[in-house]
Parts: C-alpha cells; structure tokens; sequence
C-alpha cells in the first residue's frame, strides 16, 4: 500500500468521514484484496485513535469490504463471483425500484442536474477519462436514487453499494463496454426525461445485468492465470 500524505479529517462526522475515506481506498484499489489493513498507519494518517478507527472497521465489515479476524485485525475482503451473483440482482431490484418512484417525484430541476451529469459524463467518456467518467456516473445513479425520495430504499441501497462499486472499479472496462453503457446511460436520461417509470426500471435493472456480467468475466479471466 502506498500512503503518500498526512490528512486529518476535521470536517463532516468523524466516524461518517473515516468510514467513507476507508470504503475509497478499498473500492478504488489502494488497499487490494486479502491485504491486511494497517490500522497504525491509518491513524497516523487521518490523525484518529484506534477506537474510532476499529468502529469505522465494522462498519466496512457490515458491508462486506473487509473481514475481521480476533486478535489478528481486519484485512481486505477477496471479491469472488459468487459473492456479486448474490449482490448484484438485489441491487438491481433496488435500483430499478428506484427508477420507478423517481420518476413520479423527480422535479424539472432534477432532471436538468442530471441531464448535466450525463452531458458531463459523455465528456470524459469520449476523452478517455475513466475515474473522472465513473465519477459523473455514480453522481446520475445518486440523483435517480435521491428523486426516489424513499428513506428505506436509500437505507438498503447504501448497504449493498459499496460492494458494488468496489466491482465496478475492480475490473477494467473494455471498449466495447463503455460504448455499451453509455448507450444504456441514454436511455436512462430519455426514459427519465418522458418520466416513463416503468421502462427506466427496466433500463437500471439491465444496466446493472450488463456490469455484473463485465466484473464475472474479468474474474474468472484472472482467475485462470
């Protein structure tokens, strides 16, 4: 692991903001699968004591990100097919749930903001650039969620969507299937601008199909060496 600079975190909730900054490094590749997590390191790093650090630890561990081990620490949680065969299909039920209801709650303003996104996204899509693409990407599906203006389904989703987007950065997308979801991302913006509920959960649901797909492929291609 390579940590490069020292950052206290004073903004936002302490816990909120070590759980979300520890989920990044996790999801983003910088602490790898079956990597023991350097709990020291970390709080020197984000200058905590090691209780609020072994909170934040359960937390990722509640969502599957890591695994903790008594007496021996917690360390990174391997990614396996299995585990986003079981993931990925409820995310999908939620995400098209979530399409639904946004599309009978989402203000004009809304859709604006996230037609904004999308043009955002095409932008780093045809540059080639992928974090800045899976950024405006995440930004859409938060907004289609947020338009759902449903508590419950937000407190579900959030459970199961940092598994998800840890998958989603884990494998590298081939052209092919970029060109693929930002064809998909275009009716996602079409089926929410004519508020058509029932087809824009159809869209998510195979959005996620496609990505669950993408992942299985590049691990079972690693896997074989």
């Amino acid at each position: 692991m390579n940590i490069t600079m020292d950052e206290a975190i004073v903004r936002r909730s302490l816990h909120d903001e070590l759980v979300e900054r520890l989920q990044r490094l996790i999801i983003e590749g910088d602490l790898t699968p079956g990597e023991k997590v350097p709990e020291k390191e970390l709080c020197e790093r984000y200058n905590v004591s090691r209780t609020p650090m072994r909170e934040a630890l359960k937390v990722l561990a509640s969502e599957g990100l890591v695994t903790l081990t008594p007496n021996r620490g917690s360390s990174v949680t391997a990614v396996t097919v299995e585990d986003l065969e079981e993931v990925f299909p409820v995310m999908g039920a939620l995400e098209a749930l979530s399409g639904e209801l946004a599309c009978e709650k989402i203000t004009d303003a809304e859709i604006a903001a996230i037609s904004k996104s999308h043009h955002e996204m095409i932008g780093h899509y045809k540059a080639q650039r992928l974090p800045e693409y899976f950024a405006a990407n995440e930004a859409i599906h938060t907004a289609i969620l947020t338009a759902a203006r449903n508590d419950t389904l937000a407190a579900q989703h959030r459970m199961l969507s940092a598994r998800v987007r840890r998958a989603r950065y884990l494998a590298n997308m081939t052209r092919e299937r970029w060109d693929k979801a930002v064809a998909e991302h275009e009716e996602i913006l079409a089926s929410l601008e004519a508020r058509d509920g029932r087809k824009l959960g159809i869209i998510l649901k195979q959005h996620l199909r496609n990505k669950l797909e993408t992942v299985s492929e590049w691990l079972k291609a690693n896997d074989r060496g």
